[in-house]
């Protein structure tokens, strides 16, 4: 599918390697985010996230994405889209970007590469989407580092395997897990990624186990309350 349509925007994804799933978008919807807040959305892709936090109220969105044909994409859905005004983004490794940035955000927003050691296809921009090569977590979480204000968050969805590691790299930058809710497609399944998130406080830590299905393409009652203002399913009968 070339295009994944929202109730309020449209994603062009014909060339970018990482297309929309349910994961990420059940990600983007359940973000906590700040009225009128500054967002960074790091490895944007088609920039399906920067797209719902600016539906969920943010102020201004920056997105950073590595690839061209990624960046091409997200550069086209945020011009088509109700808040072309409120989206930047720029080409770029988001190293880079820290370095040279001086502006703090509220939120930093960030679904990165998963994986270290696994086989890889032979698309080199999935690989690059999908794989730490480009974006070490270490590199990652510094750069969260220097771009996060004082009082922000850190909301990143990682595999659950990679948690333990991603948690000790961050509070060797000052960055401390406040809360972890792990994703599972059924009852029966086990949880496979989690949305965590971290800030520069040590607060009483959550944790939760989410449920997407409730059946064969039935959505949980919770993922539908997150999901019913973004997907079509969802839109108001006229």
């Amino acid at each position: 599918m070339s295009v994944f349509r929202f109730q309020q925007f449209s994603v062009i994804q014909k060339h970018s390697a990482m297309k929309v799933c349910t994961d990420a978008v059940l990600f983007g919807a359940m973000a906590d985010v700040p009225s009128s807040a500054k967002v960074l959305d790091i490895g944007a892709g088609t920039g399906v996230l920067s797209l719902m936090v600016a539906q969920l109220g943010a102020g201004q969105v920056t997105a950073v994405e590595l690839t061209l044909p990624a960046y091409e994409e997200a550069l086209l859905n945020f011009k088509n889209s109700p808040w072309a005004s409120q989206l930047t983004i720029i080409h770029q490794d988001i190293q880079s970007v820290a370095l040279n940035l001086n502006t703090l955000y509220d939120l930093i927003i960030c679904n990165p590469p998963f994986f270290t050691d696994h086989s890889k296809a032979d698309n080199p921009l999935r690989n690059t989407a999908r794989h730490t090569d480009e974006l070490s977590f270490e590199d990652l979480l510094i750069s969260v580092n220097r771009l996060l204000a004082e009082d922000g968050t850190f909301y990143v969805l990682l595999p659950v395997h990679a948690i333990e590691s991603f948690k000790q790299l961050a509070l060797s930058v000052g960055l401390h897990l406040n809360s972890q809710i792990d994703f599972r497609g059924y009852a029966h399944n086990d949880a496979k990624v989690s949305a965590l998130t971290f800030s520069r406080q040590a607060e009483v830590f959550y944790k939760a186990l989410h449920t997407i299905y409730q059946a064969e393409r039935v959505y949980s009652a919770v993922s539908e309350h997150y999901l019913s203002p973004f997907l079509l399913r969802f839109s108001p009968k006229r």
